[in-house]
């Protein structure tokens, strides 16, 4: 070979190799990531609450007037019959003491009271003998009439002063009840505890259950007095439970009645199945623990598990609830740690067949707390970049972290 053609191909094999090493220094190495590859599957979009049991009809029993409520006959828990056991008896109230100035004044109320009364039965006796006396006056005079002897204006006059002495004795007779009464009553004014002994021999009031079911509570146990009105304890049947859940006002709108619900961390093996029955209409500010005020509403839920599975499960009871408010079963699904914004669009980081990363506008539908539905944009099997990071960029070299 000539010396000119060698030192020319000895040139270029140089140049060659310089850039090879070039190109070798400046490449960069691909970049570890963790993939996701898509699939459709079933996709639930839940409300999570935590919530508490509670009797859906709970009777309250009260008592019926004032008095003694006297020490319960049963306790929490017990077993009751409907209009059949006894579970509060009430005694009716005892007279209040009197104090020097209210005896003084009850008994001068008693004093005008009998003279009033004495009174009243003299002016009975004066109506009565007016009366026979008006009748004896109007027997005569129409004897004479018949006679021919008395005119019959006498007959009609003699007529109007017997009504008028029958109407007097009427009045007499109900002055005198009036009397009576007003004696009675301020005599009751005097009467003190140990007086009246009826009192001590009249029957209590006997309460009855109101319906089958156990003790929820009992607000008075031993003797004490009670007004009208006051609650003595509490009813209800402990199978017949509902579950009441608070949720933010913003999450209950979205709900309807119907909806199905998963009870979990209730206590027992598995969950159980409940539906919601009712949205309350009014809601209220309730303090979250950081101190954030929220609007929260009561959503009430029945348990359609049957009483058997859920043994055990009573009245006021924590339960944790997924309260379903959208699925379906066959999404198209992109995990949430693979999706970021890209302007005003979503967008994943698409694993290319060349081993690049690949950038992919898509469109996003419901989404839950794992993943989100993918509408348009991306097909199932393709394999998305999760968690991407600051190093991937649309066209970079990628490797899978697990050395797929």
């Amino acid at each position: 070979m000539p010396f000119k053609a060698r030192n020319v191909l000895l040139y270029g094999l140089g140049a060659a190799a310089t850039l090879g090493l070039a190109w070798l220094a400046l490449r960069s190495d691909p970049v570890p990531v963790d993939l996701h590859e898509l699939a459709r599957a079933p996709m639930q979009v839940t409300v999570n609450a935590d919530a508490r049991t509670r009797i859906a009809e709970i009777y309250e029993v009260s008592a019926p007037l004032a008095g003694i409520a006297r020490r319960s006959p049963v306790r929490e828990g017990d077993p009751v019959i409907a209009n059949e056991t006894v579970v509060a008896i009430v005694e009716p109230a005892s007279p209040g003491l009197l104090d020097m100035r209210s005896r003084i004044q009850a008994e001068a109320a008693v004093r005008e009271a009998e003279a009033a009364l004495v009174s009243a039965r003299s002016a009975l006796r004066q109506a009565e003998e007016e009366l026979n006396y008006a009748r004896t006056d109007h027997e005569r005079t129409r004897t004479l009439v018949e006679r021919g002897v008395a005119s019959i204006t006498r007959l009609e006059d003699a007529e109007q002063r017997l009504r008028s002495a029958e109407a007097g004795a009427d009045a007499a007779a109900s002055n005198l009840e009036r009397a009576n009464g007003a004696l009675d009553r301020v005599r009751a004014a005097l009467i003190e505890p140990g007086d009246d002994p009826a009192q001590s021999t009249s029957c209590c009031v006997r309460l009855h259950a109101p319906v089958d079911g156990k003790v929820l509570s009992i607000d008075t146990i031993s003797e004490r007095p009670v007004t009208a009105g006051t609650r003595l304890l509490s009813v209800g049947r402990p199978e017949d439970l509902e579950i009441v859940a608070d949720l933010l006002s913003t999450d209950a709108v979205r709900l309807r009645p119907g909806a199905r619900a998963v009870v979990e961390r209730w206590g027992g093996a598995g969950t159980l199945a409940a539906e919601l029955t009712k949205i309350e209409p009014s809601g209220y500010t309730k303090v979250s623990a950081l101190g954030i005020e929220e609007q929260r509403v009561d959503v009430v839920f029945d348990l359609v598990t049957p009483v058997p599975e859920r043994s055990g499960l009573g009245d006021g009871f924590s339960v944790f609830l997924r309260i379903v408010e959208w699925e379906a079963d066959d999404v198209l699904q992109v995990p949430l740690g693979a999706i970021f914004r890209q302007g005003q669009d979503w967008a994943v980081f698409v694993a290319g067949p060349d081993g690049t990363a690949r950038l992919q506008v898509i469109e996003l539908g419901r989404r839950n707390d794992t993943g989100a539905q993918v509408l348009s944009g991306l097909q199932a099997g393709q394999r998305v970049i999760t968690h991407p990071s600051d190093a991937i960029r649309d066209g970079v070299r990628i490797v899978p972290r697990d050395g797929e």
